[in-house]
C-alpha cells in the first residue's frame, strides 16, 4: 500500500512539474519582444487568414508585421542605454484593426494611391475615372476601402524577412488594370527596415505606395512627438489650401516653419497659425520635395528623440516624403498596452509621389505616377534606426 502510494504521489509530482513547466515556457514564447500575443493576430477576414509575422536580426531588433494591411505593427529598438523601446503607433489585436472599429492608417501598406487625388478624379487616356471621395471631397490612401483594409498573401522566407502580395483586380475603387503589387520587408544586419515595393499592371494607371507608420522614438506614446528633432533635406514643399489639396505650386521652405533644412524640434512652429500652410495643416501635413533626385543613398530625413536618443534615417528613391505630425489624432483610439493615442503623440514620415500627382504631372517640376502594361513600378524607403547620446 505504502509502494503505491509513493507511485502516485511521484506520479503526480511528475504530472505537476510537466504541467507546470510546459504551458508557461509555451506562452513565453508565443509572445514578442513588444508584447503582442500572435494568437491575436489570428482571423479570417473577407475569406483571408490573417497572422502575425515577427522579423528579427542578431543585433536584438524586432520588428512585427502583419498582412492586414500590410501593417508594421511594432518595432523594438535599443535606446542610448541599451533598453528596447517600441518606436512605432500600433494596436495589439486585427480585431482593433479592422475598419469597423478604427478607420487607421497605422503602419499600413498603402494602395493603390496614397495621399489625395483631388475630388478623387483621373484621367486616363482621355477618360476621366471617378475614384472614391472620403476626405473633403477626395480620395485618400485608395479610398475607405484601400489596400490597408485588405489582406496581403504573405510569404515569410526567412527570419528577417516577410513577403506580401497584393493582387488588386481591374476596377478596383474603380482604379484600372488588374495590378499585382508586392511589398517585401527586410529586417538588416545594421537595424534598418528596408522596404521594398514593386507594381505591374495589365492596363494604363496610376500607383503611388508608402508606409503609414507612426514614430514616437520615445518609445512612450503617451509623450508628444514635439520635442522631436527633424532634418528634412529638401529646399521645396507643395503647399495645400483648406481641404490639405495640393494647389500646384511648389515653393521654398527658406525663411519659413517649413524650414528642415537645418533640424529643429517638431514643435517649434507647429502651431504658428499665422502662416497659412500651418493653419490650412492643422500643424504640419505636407509633401517635401526631396532634393535627394531619386538617390536612395542620400539622406532623406532624420529623426531623433532628446529623451531615448533613438534616432531614424529615411532613404528611398522617391521624389517626396509626406510629414504629418499625428495632427487628428485625437484621443478616440487606445493602442497597444491601452495607452490612449492624443493628438501629436506619432509623426509619420511618407516617402512618396507628390500628392495629386495625376492631375498635376503637367506642371513643372511635378513627378508621373503612371504605371504602363510591360513597366515595373518600383519605389524603395529604409527606415535606418540608431542612437545618439
Amino acid at each position: 500500500m505504502k509502494y503505491m502510494k509513493s507511485i502516485v504521489l511521484s506520479s503526480g509530482i511528475a504530472l505537476a512539474m510537466l504541467t507546470s513547466c510546459v504551458p508557461q515556457t509555451t506562452k513565453q514564447e508565443s509572445m514578442t519582444l513588444s508584447g503582442l500575443n500572435p494568437t491575436d493576430f489570428k482571423k479570417e477576414v473577407n475569406g483571408k487568414q490573417t497572422d502575425l509575422y515577427v522579423l528579427k536580426n542578431k543585433a536584438g531588433m524586432e520588428v512585427c508585421v502583419t498582412n492586414y494591411g500590410g501593417r508594421i505593427v511594432s518595432i523594438m529598438v535599443p535606446d542610448k542605454n541599451g533598453d528596447m523601446k517600441d518606436v512605432v503607433l500600433g494596436l495589439d489585436s486585427i480585431g482593433a484593426y479592422l475598419p469597423e472599429n478604427n478607420q487607421t492608417d497605422f503602419g499600413a501598406s498603402i494602395g493603390r494611391y496614397a495621399n489625395r487625388i483631388n475630388q478623387g478624379k483621373i484621367i486616363v487616356d482621355g477618360e476621366e475615372i471617378q475614384l472614391p471621395q472620403n476626405n473633403f471631397g477626395h480620395c485618400l490612401h485608395g479610398g475607405p476601402n484601400g489596400w490597408q483594409y485588405q489582406v496581403y498573401e504573405a510569404n515569410q522566407p526567412n527570419d528577417s524577412t516577410v513577403v506580401l502580395v497584393m493582387n488588386s483586380a481591374d476596377g478596383d475603387a474603380n482604379f484600372p488594370g488588374n495590378v499585382k503589387a508586392t511589398v517585401t520587408y527586410k529586417l538588416t544586419a545594421n537595424n534598418a527596415i528596408d522596404i521594398d515595393y514593386t507594381a505591374t499592371t495589365d492596363k494604363k494607371t496610376v500607383i503611388n505606395m508608402t508606409n503609414h507608420s507612426y514614430f514616437n522614438l520615445s518609445g512612450d506614446p503617451n509623450l508628444k512627438i514635439t520635442d522631436h528633432i527633424l532634418y528634412v533635406n529638401a529646399n521645396n514643399y507643395t503647399p495645400v489650401d483648406s481641404t490639405y489639396m495640393t494647389t500646384g505650386e511648389i515653393s521654398p521652405v527658406a525663411g519659413t516653419p517649413m524650414d528642415f533644412t537645418t533640424p529643429k524640434i517638431v514643435g517649434k512652429d507647429i502651431d504658428n497659425f499665422d502662416f497659412i500652410q500651418l493653419k490650412n495643416g492643422n500643424g504640419y501635413d505636407h509633401n517635401w520635395c526631396l532634393n535627394t533626385n531619386g538617390d536612395e543613398n542620400q539622406l532623406a530625413a532624420k529623426l531623433s528623440s532628446p529623451i531615448t536618443g533613438i534616432t531614424l534615417e529615411v532613404y528611398t528613391n522617391e521624389p517626396g516624403v509626406q510629414v504629418y505630425s499625428g495632427n487628428f489624432l485625437d484621443g478616440t483610439v487606445t493602442g497597444k498596452k491601452g495607452i490612449v493615442y492624443n493628438q501629436r503623440t506619432g509623426i509619420c514620415l511618407e516617402t512618396q509621389k507628390y500628392p495629386d500627382t495625376p492631375n498635376k504631372s503637367h506642371l513643372d517640376g511635378w513627378p508621373s505616377a503612371t504605371l504602363e502594361p510591360g513597366q515595373t513600378y518600383n519605389s524603395r524607403c529604409i527606415f535606418k534606426f540608431g542612437v545618439e547620446n
